[in-house]
């Protein structure tokens, strides 16, 4: 990975990594479907123990796709992952509890790795950032990537360089400028490392693709890149075509991007894009024009877009050119519903969650006016570990807080804590409906 290497697709469970089982069989599809890492949720030693059967079984079923152990909260628990997987992903946000033993136990994994060749990914959440970067950079790109560079500089003390590194947000243009701060903050120090993108929580349908597509999209045109996981609320096996699609667009040298069959321009003004191309296969045009648009919309403070295409009509083409704007947080015209991908951590069927509030407050929708309703957003969350944090960009949130048991946010407060699980969403309905 990284360097000359191509760019690695991956993606993760959503089932139980103590569904043995079920943890196989999802990791042999993807495998399959072109998925070249594979990630499981590492709550703890039980979690671990799991991982060792499933690394095995997959091994005898003559899959080698590395498995990535992911650890929030316990550094124990990476600790003990890192003797049976290819890699483990840390949250510098929530890896340890006292981080005043933050050195000594990073340092710790460090030298687990060293002796068994693991990767370490120091994979920062939007999210999720530790009290002390809130306090001293707030809920900036800057605090996102000191938070990893942190880690880094740790790393690099250490002369250890098996390292990937990952800094996410759900709001496109906070990852953007994330990631690009981070390249910029590492060749200063004369760091170079393998870099993980990805829009966190990116939602589901063409919603969650345009959204993807804009951040991921963004950084490819640049160069930037080593591995990308598309986060959808879907089955992993859904990420797997979006990421390659976008990866061989960027990067094939016979993509269409690279032929006559492509211009992009701006008027005079610098007010709108235009994006042309002659792409048939209307999923693959979306993500093409979505990660084209975004950055130069941000690039030349754009707020218009017009897309180009005869083999589409002029409404379905207009209707993209909406939802580019807004996946690039430029024109906010709908509702946009915020929804992590779902992993071993989540309690609840999220797939099926998203499309109960969605279909609920389609219904209600008359209730709210049209401008409410153009800014508005609601965050779906399968558990407590990016919740509340990834939400803080959002109006209202839905957070799994245990098995059958719901909170409901307002902003960053929690408004109804644990309530049961078929009262949730008429209850989120209710204090949308009401607010003011």
């Amino acid at each position: 990975m990284g360097s000359e290497y191509p760019i690695r697709i991956q993606t993760m469970a959503n089932v139980s990594t103590n569904d043995i089982d079920a943890s196989v069989a999802q990791a042999l599809r993807c495998a399959k479907a072109g998925a070249e890492l594979f990630r499981f949720t590492t709550q703890g030693a039980r979690e671990v123990e799991s991982l060792r059967e499933i690394h095995q079984q997959l091994r005898k079923a003559g899959c080698e796709m590395p498995l990535v152990a992911d650890i929030h909260f316990r550094s124990d628990v990476a600790d003990l992952a890192a003797e049976i997987c290819e890699k483990v992903r840390i949250n510098p946000g929530n890896y340890v509890k006292d981080e005043k033993n933050l050195e000594d136990r990073f340092r710790h994994l460090i030298n687990i790795c060293r002796a068994y060749n693991t990767a370490i990914r120091i994979g920062v959440n939007h999210g999720s950032l530790s009290p002390r970067m809130m306090e001293q950079y707030g809920d900036t790109p800057k605090g996102i990537v000191e938070s990893c560079m942190e880690f880094l500089r740790i790393a690099a003390k250490e002369q250890f360089d098996n390292i990937v590194l990952s800094v996410k947000a759900s709001n496109t243009r906070v990852m953007v400028d994330s990631v690009r701060l981070l390249v910029e903050t590492m060749d200063k120090e004369q760091m170079h490392y393998p870099i993980h993108l990805g829009v966190t929580e990116a939602g589901e349908g063409e919603d969650g693709r345009i959204k993807s597509a804009v951040g991921i999209g963004a950084l490819l045109a640049e160069g930037i890149g080593d591995t990308v996981r598309v986060s959808l609320s879907e089955e992993p096996e859904a990420e797997i075509p979006v990421a390659k699609a976008l990866v061989d667009y960027f990067t094939d040298p016979n993509s269409i991007r690279y032929t006559d069959n492509y211009i992009l321009s701006y008027d005079e003004d610098k007010s709108s894009i235009f994006f042309f191309n002659n792409e048939k296969n209307w999923e693959h045009f979306q993500l093409q024009a979505a990660g084209e648009c975004g950055r130069l919309l941000w690039e030349y403070g754009c707020d218009k877009l017009e897309l180009l295409n005869p083999a589409f009509s002029t409404e379905k083409l207009a209707q993209l050119s909406k939802d580019i704007l807004q996946a690039a947080r430029v024109k906010m015209y709908k509702t946009e519903f915020i929804s992590c991908p779902s992993c071993g951590r989540t309690l609840f069927d999220l797939q099926k969650t998203v499309a109960e509030i969605k279909a609920a407050f389609q219904k209600a929708e008359g209730g709210l006016s049209a401008a409410r309703l153009s800014g508005l957003k609601i965050a779906v969350m399968g558990c407590i570990v990016n919740g509340p944090g990834e939400m803080a960009d959002a109006d209202f949130g839905y957070v799994g807080a245990g098995v059958g048991r719901v909170s409901l946010y307002k902003g960053k407060d929690c408004v109804l804590k644990n309530i049961p699980q078929e009262d949730a969403v008429a209850e989120l309905l209710r204090l949308i409906v009401q607010d003011k």
